[in-house]
């Protein structure tokens, strides 16, 4: 039996009802990383592993909530949202939290989630749950709340709710994916355009380090205040630059580069994957896949050398694969410190590599590698079951 009809059964034997079952994708990054709080590109895709959510609207003010991926209930209340000690349910709650805020006047729900999205990993299960619930959440109460407030609302819910200083990538990649596209996102405007993206003859695979190292929180919160660091110090002779998103390279070497060494770096990496994101889609349009993976690796140098967030289980992984023809390009993927490499992998080389690195990692770091081969699929939508 398949996921989804795993937790609508669990639905009606919990609640005795049919649900109605929203579907909310992970998502990959293709390049493009660290821009999104530095106000530029990102070119992310949803993915054909996701979270989904069944819910009923109920006539009184009680939630009831069941996680069929761990067992564990959930019972509050719509009138007191507050945090709930097991962390699951917060993503739920501080969605709900978003649309009373809007003025939405809401009732209590039952609801089963569940999904298929792996955990840690790096591929967004927290933005998933975020619009999967809004969408139902939308639906059984009937508030007509568009994909873009969808996005925007779960982003409030991780950064307000949750705790998590996000950007509005993954949400928003979770509520606009479109299958067998790209989403060229600008995240100052929040305009974007799909490109193609033709896998004809390649796998988007993901090498899953299963390490996060401790440093992952703190130092994506310090590469954060590096970037506004820089920022301040280019307004002082450019007053209208509010990002680094606005910067050249020429301004960081002037400016940045003989006051801060660090910073400068921090900032060069930032200004050339903004610039390297923009060439990259030239490739897209013009289906050369061979040179927009060639940017994918120099991503990864930039991470690795200036922007300092790899570490060596990912570094082994990249190194692993370069030599190899037949894999098109490789890049760490998210906020660093372990989670997965994401690689484009030519079909008659995949199984031979993944025989071979699986060893080789093992043999390196003691530890497991996890694989998974992904698709590009659509982003929130709602699904049915047939019985």
């Amino acid at each position: 039996m398949d996921i989804i009809q795993s937790i609508k059964e669990k639905f009606i034997s919990l609640y005795g009802q049919e649900p109605f079952l929203a579907r909310s994708p992970g998502r990959i990054n293709l390049i493009g990383e660290h821009t999104d709080y530095n106000d530029g590109f990102v070119l992310p895709a949803a993915i054909d592993k996701a979270i989904y959510f069944a819910a009923i609207a109920r006539e009184d003010k009680e939630i009831n909530l069941f996680a069929y991926d761990l067992n564990e209930h959930y019972h509050g209340t719509i009138d007191n949202l507050v945090k709930s000690g097991q962390h699951w349910p917060d993503y739920i709650l501080g969605s709900l939290q978003q649309l009373q805020l809007a003025g939405h006047k809401l009732n209590g729900f039952n609801a089963v989630i569940g999904g298929d999205v792996p955990l840690g990993a790096g591929l967004s299960s927290s933005a998933a749950v975020e619009c999967a619930s809004l969408f139902a959440f939308s639906k059984i109460f009937n508030l007509q709340v568009s994909k873009l407030t969808i996005a925007k609302d779960a982003q409030r819910a991780e950064n307000d709710f949750v705790g998590v200083r996000c950007g509005i990538m993954d949400q928003f990649a979770s509520v606009f994916g479109k299958k067998d596209h790209v989403i060229k996102l600008d995240c100052r405007s929040l305009e974007y355009e799909y490109l193609p993206f033709k896998l004809d003859n390649i796998k988007i695979v993901l090498f899953d380090t299963h390490v996060k190292h401790s440093l992952a929180s703190s130092e994506y919160n310090l590469r954060r205040e590096q970037c506004e660091e820089g920022v301040i110090l280019l307004k002082k002779q450019h007053p209208e630059i509010n990002s680094l998103r606005d910067a050249t390279q020429h301004m960081i070497d002037e400016i940045i580069k003989p006051v801060d060494e660090v910073i400068y770096r921090r900032c060069s990496y930032v200004v050339q994957e903004i610039a390297r994101l923009q060439a990259a889609c030239t490739d897209l349009k013009a289906n050369d896949m061979i040179a927009f993976g060639k940017k994918m690796y120099e991503t990864h140098a930039g991470l690795k050398n200036d922007y300092e967030v790899s570490c060596k289980e990912l570094d082994f992984l990249i190194d692993y694969v370069k030599p190899n023809p037949g894999v098109l390009g490789a890049r760490m993927m998210g906020g660093g410190f372990g989670g997965c490499t994401i690689n484009l992998i030519k079909n008659d080389a995949l199984k031979k590599l993944e025989s071979e690195i699986v060893p080789a990692y093992k043999k390196a770091n003691d530890l497991d590698l996890k694989i998974y081969e992904m698709q590009i699929e659509n982003g929130t939508e709602g699904i049915s079951v047939m019985q």
